[in-house]
């Protein structure tokens, strides 16, 4: 499986209280401008791959998420069924999501993402994204893209655009295609374990106000263990914070701008779990303990 088919995964449960208890959550999730957007969405967001075997599940645990303020919801015409459930989740509240879906590279060509975000507006049962992203580079000329990014911009299907996987010197290819703003993210692979993006395209991005959304932010199977060195540290904090060793690795893959996490959640309890991350202030020494237990992932 190409790592870009993965937007995040599952973490594990806890109990948080409904009604009041979910309205002071949302509030406390931080939020800060999604890239050249004014637009603010919390820090912690919503994947959703593979969420469209199952509707039951996946469905009350995106309507819980949105309660506790994770608002970005991404998705993909990759994501089979995933696009169906979050219309579903959804129906009758667009206005309170942040919506980015994503065109397949083989589909890429100018008229080819026009359809394609067609059809992935067909399925979301919605006019338009708030942005739509080339999943990760291909065959097609940035530059068809690109066009057709525009196009579904003027057109109000889309309301900005992005990209998924590009490294240095594709971010640097796009900047002499790309008109002031845009684009507005790169959504990347970002755990503990793989930090490669650190040294250059974080700081590429955050010169100009792109945001850095990372997927997988559990990192699969490598989450790291309590018997490990970095395990051992995330128990720590988390156990300064009342948190768990997960909810410390989001708050830490969201730690400040131009940052964004997206884990996915199957399940209610998930969801919790994740929205009570976007909650976390670490301090600067925490910080400091956490990069130094992991800088070796730094370079993948």
């Amino acid at each position: 499986m190409h790592a870009a088919c993965v937007a995040g995964e599952t973490s594990e449960p806890s109990d948080l209280p409904h009604g009041a208890g979910g309205r002071i959550m949302a509030a406390m999730m931080q939020r800060r401008k999604f890239g050249s957007l004014g637009r603010e969405v919390g820090v912690i967001g919503q994947g959703t791959w593979q969420l469209g075997r199952d509707r039951a599940g996946p469905i009350a645990a995106l309507r819980r998420g949105l309660e506790l303020g994770m608002d970005h919801i991404d998705t993909a015409e990759m994501y089979t069924g995933a696009e169906e459930v979050i219309a579903e989740a959804f129906a009758g509240r667009r206005d309170e999501i942040f919506l980015v879906s994503k065109v397949l590279p083989q589909n890429a060509s100018q008229k080819g993402t026009l359809a394609a975000c067609e059809q992935s507006l067909r399925r979301l049962r919605t006019d338009h994204l708030d942005v739509y992203l080339l999943h990760w580079r291909g065959s097609h000329p940035l530059a068809e893209t690109v066009a057709a990014f525009e196009e579904l911009e003027r057109a109000g299907k889309i309301r900005a655009w992005g990209v998924s996987n590009f490294e240095l010197d594709d971010l640097e290819e796009l900047a002499a295609l790309a008109p002031a703003g845009r684009p507005v993210c790169n959504q990347v692979l970002y755990h503990l374990e793989e930090r490669s993006i650190e040294p250059d395209v974080v700081p590429w991005c955050e010169s100009r106000a792109v945001a850095v959304v990372g997927y997988t932010p559990f990192g699969g199977s490598r989450f790291p263990g309590p018997r490990s060195a970095g395990g051992r540290v995330l128990e720590e904090v988390a156990a300064a914070h009342g948190a768990t060793p997960r909810q410390i690795a989001l708050a830490f893959l969201a730690r400040g701008a131009p940052l964004f996490a997206i884990p996915k959640a199957a399940r209610v309890q998930h969801a919790e779990e994740n929205a009570r991350a976007g909650a976390i202030a670490l301090s600067a020494a925490e910080i400091t303990r956490i990069d130094a237990a992991f800088g070796s992932a730094r370079r993948g």
